[in-house]
């Protein structure tokens, strides 16, 4: 079983069926990471060139044929971040920062030897978010990224010429204590084995062979 095969339906996260107050029984604190503001950019750059390193397996032989690429894992790398709060909205601060994309190339050589290589991408930000005022706890502005190119030519020196569509999420966050109503502990479940049946075609037959009629 699991949270969503067992039949206790009223201990398991899920849709809330009836009262919301039902079943509330402690106030907890949790230490988590608060989200003050966000906002989302979608980008597609048109000839953008991608310098391999580290391709593996290492020397592949040129000329390199392209056949795809994609961000590595959802967080990236926020640099030169520069935070200036807005006089007349002193809650708000104007955000630039670079925002630098960890990109996995994949392609085939000349001797036909599939290989990959890294990159990155670098986009650049420059936006008005809601910034918490100064407190023994700070915030942070985080960056999480996507990125999948929708085509590719090699161009020499390990160099390819891309387009590539780029989803960028830049955060305000800090970690803190939140006090939260709650339905008290998760009841886990006992695991329900996987099994894969090897006969279920030869169990489904008859016994006997049956008459035509």
């Amino acid at each position: 079983m699991s949270f969503f095969t067992t039949n206790r339906t009223d201990l398991v996260p899920g849709p809330i069926c009836g009262n919301p107050l039902n079943g509330l029984c402690e106030r907890v604190c949790i230490e988590t990471t608060k989200v003050f503001d966000s906002c989302i950019r979608q980008i597609e750059q048109r000839n953008l060139e991608l310098v391999i390193i580290n391709p593996t397996p290492p020397s592949p032989v040129d000329p390199l044929t392209f056949t795809g690429c994609n961000s590595v894992g959802a967080e990236a790398e926020v640099t030169n971040l520069v935070i200036e709060r807005l006089e007349q909205a002193p809650n708000f601060a104007r955000i630039s920062a670079d925002i630098n994309i960890p990109i996995r190339v994949t392609y085939v050589d000349a001797n036909d030897v599939a290989g990959e290589g890294e990159s990155v991408i670098t986009v650049t930000q420059n936006v008005i978010l809601y910034v918490p005022q100064p407190s023994i706890i700070p915030f942070e502005v985080t960056a999480f990224a996507n990125a999948i190119c929708a085509s590719g030519t090699y161009i020499g020196d390990n160099t390819f010429r891309v387009d590539v569509c780029i989803t960028v999420i830049l955060k305000v966050v800090a970690v803190v204590d939140i006090l939260i109503p709650t339905y008290g502990y998760c009841p886990i479940p006992p695991c329900q084995e996987f099994t894969e049946e090897v006969c279920p075609g030869l169990f489904n037959l008859p016994l006997f062979p049956q008459p035509e009629l």
